[in-house]
This record gives C-alpha cells, structure tokens and sequence, in this order.
C-alpha cells in the first residue's frame, strides 16, 4: 500500500484509509473530498450513493460517515477495488455497501437497466479521458439519478461538458487547484415535482 488517506468528517472522522500504489492511482485529496462534502451538507444523509470510478472507496466511505444509508461502489481496477472492500470493512459498513468490479459507464447501464436510482452520484473518472462524458451521458439517458438529486463529477479544471443534458442540469462548479466539481441535478419530469 502506498499512501493513507483520511475521512475528513462524520462519525469516522480521522480514520485512515489505505491506497494501493500504482501509476494510474489519483485518490481525491482530503482536501478536496472536505471541499465536496461541505457542498452537499446535508444533503448525504439518508441517501442512497452510487460512487463510479471508486478507487479506494474514499468518496463512498466519506457520504456513509456522513450519513448516507448505502453505498455503490464501481471500479474496474482489482487492486483498488480491493483496497476498497477492506477500507470499508475496517470502518465496520460493509454491509451498507455493494461492490461492482466494471467500468463506471457499463455500471450505470446495468444499474439503469435494473431499474435502480440513486440520491447522489459521485464520478470520478480518470482525468485525460472521455469518460466524464460518457458517464454524464449515460446519467441522463439511463435515469439513474432521482429527481432532486445530485451527480457530483471531478475533472481537470480545463474539461469542457455539457451544462445541460435533459434531464440533467449543471448548477454549479467548483475549481480546486487543477480539479474542477462539476454539480449536475436532475430535473423532476415536467408536472412532477422532486
């Protein structure tokens, strides 16, 4: 393992998490991490959280000890997925989360496809890539936010998406360093309200 990370707030505040060591690992920073969640406030309590590009699980593990009920957890890397498995049962929540070794796109077709919805999506796609919006893409096409809720994507501050893609629509961004939060919520279906 090479590096800890840390949950920054909720019931396990302080306790560290272990990170894989490999090239192509890049944990959101604990600052960062702070950054989003104070965004969200509370927001996170209670909701059902799918986390696509899950690494070692720090973002997933951060909205459970803040609250949240369940926990998604995607990523396509063993080793990291792995790390994930661990950190969560070494916080105790394992039985809150569910673990789904694919790519984050593929995971919101099938979720989509099984008919499941989610309070708050949490991205994030390795920077470089398409994936951030393939992933915004397949959100809004396969209705796997619930209405009122939030996807939450972390790219490089120079990534250009969409501020709009029915039913998603971007409320906010937020630039750290050279990452950008992109805040998308779903609109309620027109004569629904969220």
């Amino acid at each position: 393992m090479r590096g800890r990370l840390r949950i920054v707030g909720g019931a396990w505040r302080g306790r560290r998490l272990r990170v894989p060591s490999g090239p192509d690992i890049r944990p959101t920073s604990d600052f960062l991490r702070e950054a989003l969640f104070d965004i969200l406030a509370d927001r996170v309590e209670g909701a059902d959280v799918l986390d696509l590009y899950a690494g070692t699980g720090a973002l997933a593990l951060e909205a459970l000890s803040r609250g949240a009920a369940t926990a998604t957890l995607v990523e396509v890397n063993p080793a990291c997925l792995r790390a994930a498995r661990e950190n969560a049962a070494a916080l105790g929540c394992e039985t809150r989360c569910r673990f789904l070794q694919m790519g984050g796109r593929a995971a919101v077709v099938r979720l989509g496809r099984q008919g499941r919805r989610f309070h708050l999506i949490l991205a994030d796609p390795p920077y470089g890539s398409d994936l951030a919006e393939a992933t915004l893409r397949a959100v809004a096409r396969y209705e796997v936010l619930l209405p009122g809720g939030f996807l939450v994507l972390e790219v490089s501050s120079r990534a250009a998406l969409p501020e709009r893609l029915s039913p998603l629509v971007e409320t906010a961004r937020r630039r750290h360093g050279g990452s950008a939060l992109c805040f998308y919520t779903a609109e309620a279906p027109e004569g629904q309200t969220a």
